[in-house]
């Protein structure tokens, strides 16, 4: 029993300016999140490649889904109601001359303007020209 010393249980680590939390900016997170829905993405992979929680990376997917998490583009991609028109017997010239100009697709906003485009147009193209368009 002469060996009797303190030893504390217990070891206290210091914390330094960030703590222990890591920071992610936007951009990341959006690069962590697409790649996660990419063809060799799961989720539990892309969490562990990138040494985060699996919750954390789901709660980031769902934020991206509702447009928060954006990467540091100001331009948000939503949808705009369709609605079909049928066709009347008669064709009107509108009609003639877009069926003359190869795969078009005629939209109307909103505010009752109409556009003519090509059907191959790039979607955040279109999205950044309804939004000059019609900003409502």
């Amino acid at each position: 029993m002469s060996e009797h010393r303190y030893r504390p249980e217990v070891e206290i680590l210091s914390v330094t300016d960030t703590g222990r939390r890591r920071r992610w900016t936007e951009a990341e997170k959006v690069r962590i999140v697409e790649e996660s829905f990419g063809p060799r993405g799961s989720v539990a992979e892309t969490a562990r490649r990138h040494d985060i929680g699996r919750t954390l990376l789901v709660r980031w997917r769902r934020q991206y889904r509702r447009g928060v998490l954006m990467g540091g583009s100001s331009a948000r991609v939503t949808f705009m109601p369709v609605k079909v028109a049928q066709h009347s017997e008669a064709p009107t010239p509108e009609a003639e001359a877009v069926a003359g100009a190869g795969d078009r697709v005629e939209v109307t906003l909103i505010s009752g303007r109409r556009l003519s485009i090509a059907a191959s147009i790039d979607p955040t193209a279109l999205a950044r020209l309804v939004q000059v368009l019609d900003p409502s």
